[in-house]
C-alpha cells in the first residue's frame, strides 16, 4: 500500500496555488449515516442505505462512506483549505475507476502505460502484490504531485505500469452489536473484491495492484516519455 509507514516533514507549503482534485477540503465532513443490514439468510448480511442511491455503490457493488462535497470554482474545481493528508472517497474513487490523474483529473494514460507514485517505505516492488490506494498522474503533474503529496519525497519510487487491474477497497466491515449498526471489522491492509466480508464493508478508498511494470526515477520516466514520442 501506499500508506506512509515513516513519518517525515512535509514539502507542502500552506499557500501552494495548486491542491491536487482528490485532497479533502475543509468543511468536506462525513455526511451523516443511516446505515442497516439486510439479512440474506445463513447468517449473511448486505449493508445499505435506507435512502441507497446507484451513485452510493462502485462498479462492484461495495458500498462506500458518504461524504459532503463543498463549493467548485468556475472550471468545476474544489476550493477550501485542503486537509492535506486526507483523500475525499469519492473523488479518489472516481480517479481510481476512470484511471484520471489525482491533481487535475485529467486522462492519465501515456504511451507507456500509467503512472503510479509511491513513497519511501510504502511499496516493496517484490512483493507478490503490489498494490496502491494512489490514483495515477499524468505527466505534466507528476513532478507536481511528488512535490506536493505528503506521502512522497522529490524523488518518489516511480511505477510505469502497463496494467493495473482493480484490486479491493480500503474499509471496515459492519455488523449489529448491543442492537445497533456499527462497525465490528476493521481490516489492517485492503479487502480484496469477492472477500466474504465485502457485502458488509463501508469502503473509504478503492485500491488497484500494479501488474506488469517498470520501476523508474522521476528523470527515468521523462526519458522514456521522451524516446516513446
Amino acid at each position: 500500500m501506499t500508506t506512509a509507514r515513516t513519518t517525515r516533514k512535509t514539502t507542502v507549503r500552506p499557500d501552494s496555488p495548486l491542491i491536487p482534485f482528490v485532497i479533502q477540503r475543509e468543511g468536506e465532513e462525513a455526511a451523516p449515516d443511516n446505515l442497516r443490514l439486510t439479512p440474506l439468510g445463513l447468517g449473511r448480511y448486505r449493508l445499505s442505505y435506507a435512502d441507497e442511491d446507484p451513485r452510493d455503490r462502485d462498479l462492484r457493488g461495495v458500498l462506500w462512506a458518504r461524504c459532503g462535497f463543498g463549493p467548485v470554482d468556475d472550471q468545476g474545481r474544489p476550493t477550501g483549505r485542503p486537509q492535506w493528508r486526507m483523500m475525499h472517497p469519492l473523488r479518489q474513487r472516481g480517479c481510481m475507476q476512470m484511471l484520471r490523474c489525482q491533481v487535475c483529473a485529467g486522462p492519465a494514460r501515456t504511451s507507456r502505460g500509467w503512472i503510479f507514485l509511491a513513497g519511501p517505505d510504502t511499496v516493496n516492488p517484490s512483493d507478490e502484490l503490489v498494490l496502491t490506494n494512489q490514483p495515477p498522474v499524468c505527466p505534466k503533474h507528476a513532478r507536481t504531485a511528488a512535490e506536493l503529496c505528503p506521502h512522497l519525497t522529490a524523488e518518489p519510487m516511480v511505477f510505469l505500469a502497463r496494467s493495473a487491474p482493480l484490486y479491493g477497497v480500503i474499509g471496515v466491515g459492519y455488523g449489529v452489536r448491543d442492537g445497533n449498526v456499527q462497525v465490528v471489522e476493521r481490516p489492517t491492509g485492503p479487502i480484496p473484491y469477492g472477500h466474504p466480508l465485502m457485502p458488509t464493508v463501508l469502503a473509504s478508498q478503492m485500491v488497484r495492484r500494479l501488474g506488469v511494470f517498470r520501476l523508474l526515477t522521476l528523470g527515468e520516466l521523462f526519458t522514456a516519455l521522451e524516446d516513446a514520442s
